[in-house]
């Protein structure tokens, strides 16, 4: 069974989060050792630029891709075209988990930039680690707050009980501004990445849990109450954030036009095929096409580097983080963008 400490939303969401994130953190570096700043782009070219580049993304799937155009730019080759003409012969690719993971490998050199949700990269920056932000790659991302089977019926049913969410990840957010705007309290968060809260719930040992994407659906095809989901809070949506290490930038300062150059290429591309798209993004999600379509419209990706709309929902879930202390402090979106 999993042990749950009562926690209300505010103040001791904050200390619980910000602790795990340490302790995650350390365990992550622990294992994974020391990396030099040279060895994690590898040797540098003619040019000065680092012949490999590595990447992040959230996820896991055979592709070893993530979705979006940047997953069908990696996927059909376009965005590594780009990337010879600046002497970049190899992309490495790494999925994680979640959010705060990836973070942590990225101020720890192992990667040089990386797509996330943008809850974990402000709460990241808001504690001055050294990423800029050069792309909101897809908006609208949808939260779904899922009960078991026999359990919550509203979300006034939520009252002690045991809640599991992926902390300091998107989900993480969406779920404390949720309850925040109902103004339910005395709730047991527990942390749990997806698979494992999907198993907790299917045995009954947590009362709801946070999901998003086909997986969402998936449990709501099978039965699972949907208590609530930010489509019908549209403040609570999602955003992606693609990040980029200050010291790779110190040895390609022109990548960010480079990246978002490549990225509009493989965007134009994917417009171009969409039934191949979606095809692929079943792939990436282990579904089908029917279900990608709802859950990972074409519509939700952006053709921009940034957009009025991505923008406005970004600095919302900034100063939600502040405001709820779940970010160590409040930043200007302006100063972390190179545009």
């Amino acid at each position: 069974m999993i042990r749950a400490r009562k926690i209300k939303t505010g103040r001791k969401m904050r200390h619980s989060g910000l602790l795990f994130m340490i302790v995650a953190s350390l365990i992550w570096l622990q294992a994974c050792g020391t990396v030099s700043d040279d060895s994690a782009s590898g040797e540098p070219g003619a040019s000065g630029i680092p012949a490999t580049l590595n990447y992040g993304y959230i996820g896991s799937n055979k592709l070893n891709l993530p979705g979006g155009a940047e997953g069908w730019g990696f996927y059909t080759g376009i965005i590594q075209e780009e990337l010879k003409k600046h002497g970049i012969t190899e992309v490495t690719f790494t999925g994680f988990p979640n959010g705060p993971d990836q973070t942590e490998s990225l101020i720890s050199g192992r990667l040089d930039f990386g797509s996330l949700g943008d809850t974990p990269a402000i709460i990241a920056r808001s504690t001055d680690a050294p990423t800029r932000l050069i792309s909101q790659g897809t908006v609208g991302s949808i939260g779904y707050l899922i009960a078991k089977k026999g359990g919550p019926a509203k979300l006034e049913d939520l009252k002690g009980k045991t809640v599991a969410t992926q902390k300091g990840s998107f989900h993480h957010r969406f779920l404390a501004g949720l309850l925040k705007k109902h103004n339910i309290t005395d709730v047991n968060i527990v942390h749990l990445l997806r698979p494992d809260g999907e198993a907790a719930l299917a045995r009954g040992e947590i009362d709801a849990m946070t999901n998003t994407g086909v997986y969402a659906l998936k449990q709501i095809e099978q039965g699972y109450p949907l208590l609530d989901d930010a489509v019908k809070n549209p403040e609570l949506l999602g955003t992606s954030a693609t990040v980029v290490a200050e010291k790779y930038l110190q040895k390609f300062p022109e990548f960010p036009k480079v990246w978002n150059e490549a990225r509009q290429k493989a965007y134009e591309d994917l417009l171009a095929n969409e039934e191949k798209y979606y095809e692929f993004v079943a792939q990436v999600y282990n579904s089908t096409v029917e279900l990608v379509k709802q859950v990972h419209p074409i519509s939700q990706i952006q053709a921009e580097a940034f957009t009025e709309e991505g923008l406005k929902l970004m600095e919302g879930t900034k100063q939600f983080l502040v405001e709820e202390q779940l970010a160590a402090r409040d930043f200007d979106l302006n100063d972390w963008i190179i545009k």
